[in-house]
C-alpha cells in the first residue's frame, strides 16, 4: 500500500534528480557546447546511474534546454517587474536599458560562483533555431513593456536604425555577460570587481548605442 508519505518522498526525489540534471546540463553545455554534449554525459555528471534519466525527466534535448531557460528567466522576470514599478513612465533611455541589463547581472550575482548561464544563453542566441526557442521562453510581458518603454523614448529614430541598434544592443548584452562569466570561471582579471559595477558600464555602453547620432545615408546614382 502506497502512502501519502511514500508519494511525497518519491516526488521529492524526482525533483532533486531534476535539479541535479539541470545543473549538470547547464554546466556541460556552457563549457563544451550544446551539440557536443550527450544525454549520457549529462546523466553521469548528475550522478545518475541510469543513462536514460535525462530523457525520462525532460524528454527531448530541446525540452531540457527550455527547462534551463525557464529556471533562470522566472527570477529575472521578477527583478524586472520590480524595476518597472520603480521607473513608471520614465522618459530616460537609461532607465529602460537598466531594466534590460540589471535583471541578468543581479541574478548571476545571486547565484554566487561559478555560474554558467550567461555562456549557455550566448550559445542559444547564436543559433538560429535555438534562438527562437529561447525567445519563446524568456520574452514575456515584462520584456515587452521594457522594449515598448525604450521605443517611446526614441520617437525620431528611423525604423531601419532602430532595428540595427536593437541588434547591436542585444549582442552587447548577451555576449558581454558571457565574456565576464568566462573570465571569472578562468580566474582572469576583470575590469570591474562586481556584477553590479559591470552592469553600470554595460548600461553606459548600450545607452550610448541608442543615443548615438545618425549619419544621413548618401544616395548615389546607380551606374
Amino acid at each position: 500500500m502506497v502512502t501519502m508519505a511514500d508519494r511525497t518522498a518519491r516526488a521529492d526525489r524526482s525533483e532533486s534528480t531534476r535539479h541535479l540534471i539541470l545543473a549538470a546540463a547547464e554546466r556541460l553545455f556552457a563549457e563544451h557546447g550544446v551539440f557536443a554534449v550527450s544525454n549520457r554525459q549529462i546523466s553521469e555528471a548528475a550522478g545518475q546511474g541510469n543513462n536514460a534519466a535525462v530523457g525520462y525527466h525532460f524528454g527531448t534535448k530541446n525540452d531540457l534546454l527550455r527547462a534551463i531557460v525557464r529556471r533562470h528567466a522566472d527570477p529575472m522576470n521578477e527583478v524586472r517587474l520590480r524595476m518597472l514599478a520603480e521607473i513608471g513612465d520614465s522618459r530616460l533611455v537609461r532607465d529602460w536599458v537598466a531594466c534590460l541589463v540589471r535583471p541578468g547581472t543581479r541574478h548571476l550575482a545571486e547565484q554566487g560562483g561559478p555560474t554558467w548561464y550567461a555562456r549557455f544563453a550566448a550559445q542559444l542566441m547564436a543559433d538560429p533555431v535555438l534562438r527562437e526557442m529561447m525567445i519563446d521562453e524568456a520574452f514575456g510581458p515584462s520584456l515587452t513593456r521594457t522594449v515598448d518603454g525604450l521605443n517611446r523614448c526614441l520617437p525620431d529614430l528611423p525604423l531601419p536604425v532602430r532595428l540595427e541598434r536593437g541588434d547591436m544592443a542585444r549582442h552587447l548584452l548577451v555576449h558581454m555577460l558571457a565574456e565576464r562569466e568566462r573570465a571569472l570561471a578562468d580566474g582572469a582579471p576583470t575590469p570591474r570587481s562586481t556584477w553590479e559595477e559591470y552592469a553600470t558600464g554595460l548600461i553606459d555602453a548600450i545607452t550610448g548605442v541608442w543615443l548615438a547620432p545618425v549619419t544621413p545615408v548618401r544616395r548615389t546614382t546607380p551606374r
